[in-house]
């Protein structure tokens, strides 16, 4: 596979090599540092091939990236590189070259010209003290400084410094990390924050005597991550739909396949093999469909769905998804590649998982595959103002097999309706409980004017709860404020290539796609009536959407509870009976009592402390 990813960009190559400019849209760096990403991330790619081989290179891969490398760095070349003072992003793009470099060296770096060695570093050189976002960009500094001292060239030990120093700041507990901000959890505390510091120490050897220790720090931390981290894959193979810069896909591997490098893994190594096969066999199947015609990856999930894409993705950006090959450099004979595979968490079992330090209470369920998470606790809030919810954040409810509506506000929502249609946003929420199968957050409903992003209209406060069992999530808000408003509880939005047949009436709105997918939303408690939203827009699982919701029927008063069953699944026999619900008056506020079809109960308080409210400014 690797092999046939690297041969369909060479048509999209300059003819030196130094720049690979695949169609797409630009990124806002411009095509100029999207040609050198191009180089970067496939090089990243080849040098895990070709490492991973021992060198054998029957297809000239070192030869090839090397000529790219010295067309890059010459001044005078029409295809040089941007330079790390001119366009920022070549920043992130230097750790892929660092870690290449490192990782072939006998086959490149060796043999590269003394002239084209010394203008490689002058090309780092302007790394050294240069800003950096204060995020997961501190590694690629680092990283791209451990290389450059290996290789005789100027570095700063400053910047590494900043780069071990921040990530203790960072450190949530658990294994996991934050990318540069109190709740921003995703994909990132893997594909970066636990490879880069890993690969520096790997890159540094005996030149940095605090590596040693410093490795030992991040394997300590690493390894229940991956525990956590194997929960959230589903049956399928398919990764958590959930943060930002998702289209790198099975990227999300990363994590799994530095645990095996480095020593550092709870996963037995047939687990470790289901999840690495499992994952790129679910991209590259027919019905994901994430290769092009001409064997390039587009930006998006399954096939091409641009609005998945950030402002600094590119028509190369996709091809960080090297980093989910880099158990190539596993030698052949590794239990990893010799191993039976071993069935995923999700394959196993149906199971419940808390994980503290994202805010997440995780339910699987075996009949299905499907990995579902109910978020109290990350919202990529920048700062304690109230600001604009975003989608792949702020929703109550992710999956690994549904992803949010971009346009609207009725998917896995808990949000008050203004008199406009407008709906509340949550940002910035406040986790208050993840505990076992329950969670519980806190925010002030607002709603921010969306032109400015400032804030707007400020409404009550909203305590909101889960309890999660098998398929079905019992979803509570405690309303702290009267007003014109009414209450909506989104459901899951699913999509196909059809549109879902639904049905609403009676409390309760069903959704289902042809291929068995279907979303449940059901009342428990409080007034509202049933119905469907179909979305005008694709959806990144397919191009026709719908989503169950429920809206109440008299405006919202103080101490209103409203209650409801949610549910996902695609288990041939349904998703049963939903719970029952019942609220219980107590002196510290009302409890929720959740009593299931097998008798088993949940009581849950609807209280949050009130010091975990955020700014109203």
């Amino acid at each position: 596979m690797a092999d046939r990813m690297l041969f369909a960009v060479r048509p999209y190559a300059s003819p030196d090599h130094a720049l690979i400019d695949l169609p797409g849209p630009a990124s806002r760096s411009g095509r100029w540092s999207d040609g050198l990403e191009g180089f970067a991330r496939t090089f990243l790619l080849a040098a895990f091939r070709l490492a991973g081989a021992d060198g054998a290179d029957p297809f000239g891969l070192a030869d090839w990236y090397a000529a790219g490398i010295a067309a890059g760095t010459d001044p005078a070349s029409p295809s040089r590189w941007p330079r790390l003072d001119e366009v920022d992003q070549a920043k992130v793009e230097a750790a892929s070259i660092a870690i290449a470099l490192h990782e072939t060296r006998p086959w490149i770096w060796d043999r590269l010209d003394d002239a084209v060695r010394d203008r490689v570093l002058t090309w780092f050189a302007a790394f050294a003290r240069a800003w950096v976002p204060d995020n997961n960009w501190v590694w690629f500094r680092a990283v791209a400084a451990a290389f450059s001292r290996s290789a005789g060239g100027p570095w700063d030990p400053a910047d590494i410094s900043c780069a071990v120093d921040r990530t203790e700041d960072w450190y949530a507990g658990g294994g996991w990390y934050t990318d540069g901000g109190t709740r921003n959890f995703d994909h990132y505390s893997g594909w970066a924050m636990q490879l880069y510091p890993l690969w520096y120490c790997r890159i540094s050897g005996d030149h940095d005597p605090g590596a040693p220790e410093l490795a030992v720090r991040y394997r300590h931390r690493l390894r229940p991550y991956l525990e956590d981290l194997s929960h959230l894959v589903g049956g399928d193979g398919a990764p958590l739909f959930q943060g930002r810069s998702l289209t790198y896909r099975f990227a999300a591997l990363a994590p799994f396949w530095a645990g095996a490098l480095f020593d550092a893994t709870p996963l037995a190594p047939g687990l470790t093999r289901r999840i690495a096969s499992g994952m790129v066999r679910y991209f590259l199947s027919s019905s994901a469909g994430c290769l092009r015609l001409d064997g390039t990856l587009s930006i998006g999930w399954h096939g091409e769905f641009l609005p998945i894409r950030q402002m600094y993705s590119g028509p190369a950006s996709p091809y960080w998804a090297s980093k989910g090959f880099a158990g190539l450099l596993l030698p052949p004979g590794d239990p990893v590649w010799q191993a039976v595979e071993e069935p995923l968490p999700a394959e196993r079992g149906d199971f419940s998982r808390a994980l503290a330090a994202p805010g997440w209470v995780v339910s699987g369920t075996s009949a299905d595959g499907i990995v579902r998470v109910a978020n109290h606790g990350t919202d990529h809030a920048s700062s304690p103002s109230l600001s604009p919810d975003d989608p792949f954040y702020c929703r109550w409810a992710y999956s690994s097999r549904t992803g949010p509506d971009l346009s609207g506000a009725f998917d896995s929502v808990i949000a008050l309706v203004d008199a406009d249609g407008r709906v509340s946003h949550r940002r910035p929420l406040r986790s208050a409980r993840v505990d076992g199968r329950t969670g519980v957050s806190r925010h002030l409903a607002h709603w921010p004017d969306m032109v400015t992003g400032l804030t707007g209209v400020i409404g009550p406060w909203l305590t909101t709860a889960s309890v999660v069992r098998g398929c079905w999530e019992v979803r509570a808000v405690r309303i702290e404020g009267s007003g014109p408003w009414s209450v909506r509880i989104g459901g899951w939005l699913v999509a196909g290539a059809e549109p879902p047949a639904g049905q609403a009436g009676s409390g309760t709105a069903t959704v289902s796609c042809s291929d068995g997918l279907t979303s449940v939303i059901s009342t428990l408690y409080g007034r509202t009536s049933a119905a469907i939203h179909r979305p005008d827009e694709a959806a990144a699982f397919g191009p026709r959407a719908a989503v169950p919701y429920l809206e109440s029927s008299q405006p919202a008063v103080a101490g209103d509870v409203y209650v409801a069953a949610v549910a996902l699944t695609a288990d041939p026999a349904g998703p049963g009976d939903p719970p029952r619900a019942e609220i219980e008056p107590h002196q510290a506020g009302p409890r929720l009592l959740v009593t299931w079809p097998d008798g088993q109960t949940d009581l849950l308080a609807l209280v949050a402390p009130l010091a975990l409210e955020p700014a109203q400014g």
